[in-house]
């Protein structure tokens, strides 16, 4: 499930502190509160139909249906946070021929318990586990509450970000998914630090952070496959070659973030590393270089940033040699670092500063 910031939305609960509607930045809480009790399940439906995705809602609490959303948007990427009575919910061909968001949903069951049906597959899930849904497929879900109340996080990304193959990941849809190794513990613990300190994200920041949160998603799924035994051998190259891509994204900061070092982490040599990037569009190393350069430049943008020089966001992203970086930066986006964060300043209203 995903929610997207209405205008007005109704039924809002405001916060002096964030504006009016409960906006604050990338945050956004709608609550249903406002609404006379008898049409809170209609109000929740039409949030659902309108702002989500169609899917047709049934619940046994129709008559006082008290729930809330609190919405985290990091660019394409969102963290949702649902708090409501136990319903069902059922998504058809039909509701998805009326629109498709073509993203891939990852539930966090924090109370309660769910159970579902996709693509022939079948969960049961208690507080604490997670699963996959993806929105362009029927899905049946029936979520029962503790103490009357339901709470699941749901984490939205485009499909198209998520770094596997398709086939493969439709393997893991409705499944209870395992997370007690590495990359599901810094899943569940990154959503949980976005979500507590969202007030403070600026624009820029928040979209950096989607960017690491695919990246999380990648490897916490490709690490399910792997172990699981779901997926065939010769999808395994590509798990792979994910799996690195996202470790790349981990450790960008690191200056000795090189080819060797992550073939060493992986327990692979450094031809099969270079073999694995053989029909990329770039090298291991130019990956490495052009992802640096993206955090920088997004970086030079971020007005909070401007008490630091260009040489200290640089050296953020493990890129420690001025000159070769400000050679990089030219050659990738046409002009010097001092020179887009100069513009960045005038599209801002603000004065252009002398920059090292």
């Amino acid at each position: 499930m995903s929610v997207d910031r209405p205008d007005e939305p109704s039924g809002s609960s405001p916060d002096p502190d964030q504006g009016p509607a409960g906006v604050a930045g990338p945050l956004v809480t709608l609550s249903s509160d406002a609404v006379a009790a008898k049409d809170r399940f209609a109000w929740y439906s039409d949030q659902v139909q309108e702002y989500i995705f169609p899917i047709t809602l049934s619940s046994p609490h129709t008559e006082d249906f008290r729930s809330e959303v609190t919405a985290l948007q990091l660019g394409t990427v969102q963290v949702a946070h649902f708090t409501f009575p136990p319903l069902r919910a059922a998504r058809t061909a039909r509701h998805i021929r009326l629109a498709d968001p073509e993203t891939y949903q990852l539930g966090w069951v924090r109370r309660g318990s769910l159970g579902c049906t996709q693509v022939r597959n079948e969960g049961f899930l208690s507080a604490g586990d997670m699963v996959l849904f993806d929105t362009s497929h029927p899905l049946e879900a029936d979520i029962r509450g503790q103490a009357a109340t339901a709470e699941v996080t749901v984490l939205r990304i485009p499909r198209r970000s998520l770094a596997l193959p398709a086939a493969q990941t439709d393997r893991l849809l409705a499944r209870r998914l395992p997370h007690d190794r590495v990359s599901g513990v810094l899943l569940r613990q990154h959503l949980d630090t976005m979500v507590a300190h969202a007030l403070r994200l600026g624009p820029a920041e928040a979209h950096r952070l989607g960017n690491v949160t695919a990246d999380l998603v990648t490897c916490f799924a490709a690490d399910v496959l792997d172990r699981s035994g779901l997926a065939p051998p010769e999808s395994r190259t590509a798990e792979l070659r994910a799996r690195i891509v996202a470790f790349i994204g981990l450790h960008l900061g690191d200056p000795d973030l090189e080819p060797a070092a992550i073939a060493a982490h992986h327990h692979i040599s450094l031809r099969t590393l270079h073999t694995l990037f053989r029909h990329e569009p770039t090298t291991v190393a130019a990956t490495i270089r052009r992802l640096r350069l993206e955090r920088c430049r997004a970086d030079l943008a971020d007005p909070r940033l401007g008490h630091l020089s260009i040489a200290a966001l640089a050296a953020r992203w493990g890129l420690v040699l001025p000159a070769g970086f400000s050679r990089s930066f030219r050659a990738a986006y046409g002009m010097t670092p001092g020179e887009f964060r100069a513009e960045a300043d005038r599209a801002r209203g603000g004065r252009p500063r002398r920059d090292v």
